[in-house]
């Protein structure tokens, strides 16, 4: 399928973008340390995870996604769709994500300083989970830079040669790409050109 991709003759890329700034940091503080400093390749899975938040337009209208991925192997574990960039949004797809990696404990999560992730209800919830939170160095996009490269490759190969007419058709596209494709065949390199569950599969069965 990656390889019939590039050789399709695909139409132009839609450049829309909210013209809010929806990532405005909930306040700083000198406890929103970068604790990831870019170690972007643990060992194992649920080691370190990494979120953010892209936007999608639907009909004139942004609605947004957030996305958890899990480093070691770059698998996205869960996705959201809203019509709100606030923190129920990057709530759902850490529970989501959490119930699915069967509840661990002791995992590194990273993300950018947006008021969705420094909110006092969200750092409560990493707490809970036993989690440690980290965060990109402000102006520093790099310091998340897997996740938002996985953005780039969703935005190019699905989303933005799209149109879509209501949540339904953004969630039934996010899910064949990412669970139909992305995730079971869209090889990267950090996983020696294997798939995200390819590379999981390899290290469970070593």
């Amino acid at each position: 399928m990656y390889r019939l991709m590039k050789s399709m003759s695909l139409p132009k890329m839609s450049t829309a973008k909210p013209k809010a700034n929806y990532t405005k940091a909930n306040g700083e503080g000198s406890d929103l340390q970068n604790h990831l400093k870019r170690e972007f390749n643990p060992k194992a899975p649920s080691q370190g995870w990494t979120s953010n938040i892209t936007y999608v337009k639907i009909s004139g209208r942004f609605f947004y996604v957030c996305v958890v991925m899990d480093l070691f192997s770059r698998k996205i574990l869960a996705y959201k769709v809203s019509s709100n960039i606030n923190t129920k949004l990057t709530l759902d797809a850490f529970n989501l994500a959490y119930r699915k990696r069967g509840c661990p404990k002791g995992v590194m999560f990273h993300s950018d300083h947006g008021s969705q992730y420094t909110a006092k209800e969200f750092r409560k919830a990493l707490d809970k989970a036993d989690f440690v939170q980290s965060f990109s160095a402000k102006g520093h996009p790099f310091d998340n830079a897997v996740v938002e490269s996985f953005f780039k490759y969703l935005k190019y190969e699905e989303l933005n040669r799209r149109n879509f007419n209501s949540p339904g058709e953004l969630n039934l596209s996010l899910f064949e790409y990412i669970e139909g494709f992305y995730n079971i065949s869209r090889p990267r390199s950090a996983n020696v050109w294997l798939s995200p569950n390819e590379r999981e599969k390899m290290f469970y069965d070593s």
